[in-house]
């Protein structure tokens, strides 16, 4: 029924009548795209779920049935109207996980206003660039998370803010900020006079303020609705916009393609704040009638086994390194699990090891991975429930619906013939209104439609995706190109080898050689000499690390991503490289 069910949604990932000749694909287009805003379509969702668990925010001991939600949405957008909010407004929310970002997502959209991202990693001088760049209106955030004090960082950005009335801010470095917001526990929380409690803010509001209904009409599908800055690596960071358009039928076509309905519920520990979970976490369950649930915070692998087993959720989001860390908890095996079916997991291929102890161990069998970005929405490609095992593990999957994907060659923007490894471009409904107020950085990006990913790629004759890296990321060793991909997935063979990043450093003499950071098996201890034992003659000699380093960790963003640029560094400063 499954595997019948996706081939006639997507033809390419099965059967063609012939197979392709050039790296360019089509995704299916026989079902229409959504045209709705996301607030009246949650509203359809709402009244045929009225009284269906919409949301479980476990570490809040919150749950809400849609009607609920609904109602406390509809309360948030009609205070932000009292505030005088106009549609394009924008207001910037930084915080991880809680009902609170929730809500903030749908009221924004109900209210035709621009949600804006921070990052919650950020300190003073990006949170004062973000908000600065997009002219934000109002903040909400958290008290404090960890280490960091948002509350003081927010004193320290603008000191003359302690002597102000929250009704009447007037800050210098922060020009157009007149609201602040502080994400609270009624009763828990300390009060400043410059800033209004959420659950304060929140009460000034009416679910059935007639205002709210005139405005949801004034708005369109194609009104931008979030901005999500890039992660800035080179230069200062840019703010993707998009519509209701991009992310409502991007959620809404996960759903299809994993086959969901209202009786699923995600475990969701990805954060909110990035736009795999806002999507195709929130967007998707959401856009179906199922049950989003936050195990906490953000990630702990303990909380996500207590959710999973105790809530019964039957999918699971997450980045690898999310699921290693789950699998190889202590108290793993003490969980139920056998509720889960599936789930996504977002970035490149995922090494064949871990995929298959995903699918043994945590009961995922139809686990599927996604690839895009930001830019697109984020997801442009995705392998299917019923994909192969092989290209499960060595692809990221085939064209969705609605877009196109083309593999160029980097210099001369040709498209290149199938198995040629080129620069991913992603065309259609995904792709991005713009960057905010930087049409240069715009038009470099988006060109005649088509998103420059960055990304290299191939296609082979069935559309299937596979990436090979950043194309800054490639290393170029005495003239022979090398990806890391490709060497990181001969490494995980290594039956002592728990993961391996490879990373190109300085050379005088080859320009770039290869270090590897490994993280050993758990009880194991390797040598630097087996490794290269292990490469020699096996791969090509310029394949071979020089450098190799046993560690136990990875520098990480807080969406778990493996910061290569600063192994880089720390290789740099270690090795005396000034260049």
């Amino acid at each position: 029924m499954l595997r019948d069910l996706l081939e006639q949604r997507y033809p390419q990932a099965s059967s063609r009548n012939a197979p392709l000749k050039m790296s360019h694909d089509i995704g299916p287009t026989d079902s229409p795209l959504i045209e709705d805003t996301i607030g009246d379509y949650f509203d359809k969702v709402v009244a045929q779920y009225p009284d269906k668990e919409a949301l479980v925010s476990r570490h809040q001991n919150i749950r809400m049935t849609y009607k609920q939600l609904q109602q406390q949405a509809n309360q948030l957008a009609s205070s932000m109207i009292n505030m005088g909010l106009e549609k394009g407004d924008r207001v910037g929310i930084w915080s991880y996980n809680n009902a609170q970002w929730l809500l903030m997502q749908l009221a924004t959209a109900k209210a035709g206003i621009i949600l804006v991202n921070i990052n919650p990693a950020y300190r003073i001088s990006e949170l004062q660039y973000a908000l600065n760049k997009v002219d934000c209106k109002v903040l909400v955030y958290m008290r404090h998370f960890k280490s960091s004090d948002y509350v003081q960082m927010v004193q320290e950005m603008a000191p003359e803010i302690c002597h102000q009335d929250y009704r009447y801010l007037e800050l210098t470095t922060l020009p157009n900020l007149k609201r602040l917001i502080l994400i609270d526990q009624p009763g828990t929380w300390e009060t400043f006079g410059y800033m209004q409690n959420f659950s304060d803010w929140i009460a000034e509001g009416d679910a059935n303020d007639p205002r709210l209904a005139e405005r949801q009409k004034q708005l369109n599908a194609n009104d931008a609705i979030n901005i999500q800055f890039t992660s800035g690596t080179t230069g200062t960071p840019k703010g993707a916009t998009l519509t209701h358009r991009n992310l409502l039928n991007n959620a809404y076509h996960l759903a299809e393609s994993l086959c969901l309905s209202s009786e699923d519920k995600l475990c969701l520990p990805l954060p909110l704040y990035h736009c795999f979970a806002m999507v195709l976490g929130n967007l998707t369950l959401l856009s179906i009638g199922g049950t989003v649930v936050y195990p906490s915070s953000s990630f702990e692998p303990l909380t996500v086994l207590q959710a999973v087993s105790e809530e019964r959720c039957t999918l699971l989001h997450g980045v690898p390194s999310m699921f290693l860390a789950i699998l190889n908890h202590p108290e793993f095996s003490t969980f139920d699990l056998s509720s889960l079916r599936g789930g996504l997991s977002e970035g490149a291929s995922c090494p064949s090891e871990l995929m298959q102890r995903v699918i043994n161990d945590m009961h995922m069998k139809e686990l599927s991975i996604a690839y895009g970005m930001t830019e697109t929405s984020p997801k442009s490609t995705q392998t299917l429930p019923t994909t192969e095992f092989e290209k499960r593990i060595s692809t990221v999957g085939v064209v969705q619906p609605h877009l196109e994907v083309k593999i160029v060659d980097t210099e001369t923007g040709e498209t290149l013939p199938i198995g040629e490894v080129g620069e991913v471009l992603t065309k259609g409904y995904a792709v991005m209104k713009g960057y905010w107020n930087d049409k240069v950085k715009t038009d470099e990006a988006v060109v005649d439609g088509w998103m420059h990913t960055g990304d290299l790629g191939s296609m082979d004759e069935q559309g299937y995706i596979s990436i090979v890296g950043r194309s800054k990321d490639m290393i170029i060793r005495g003239g022979e190109n090398i990806y890391p991909i490709e060497v990181e997935n001969f490494l995980y063979r290594h039956p002592k080898i728990s993961d391996v990043q490879i990373v190109g450093v300085p050379d005088k003499q080859y320009g770039e050689v290869l270090a590897a950071w490994i993280i050993p098996r758990a009880g194991e201890t390797i040598t630097e000499q087996e490794i290269r034992d292990f490469c020699y003659n096996r791969i090509a000699h310029f394949k071979i690390p020089t450098y190799i380093r046993f560690v136990e960790q990875y520098p990480m963003t807080v969406t778990g991503k493996i910061q290569k640029f600063k192994i880089i560094d720390i290789m740099k400063e270690e090795l005396g490289i000034v260049a």
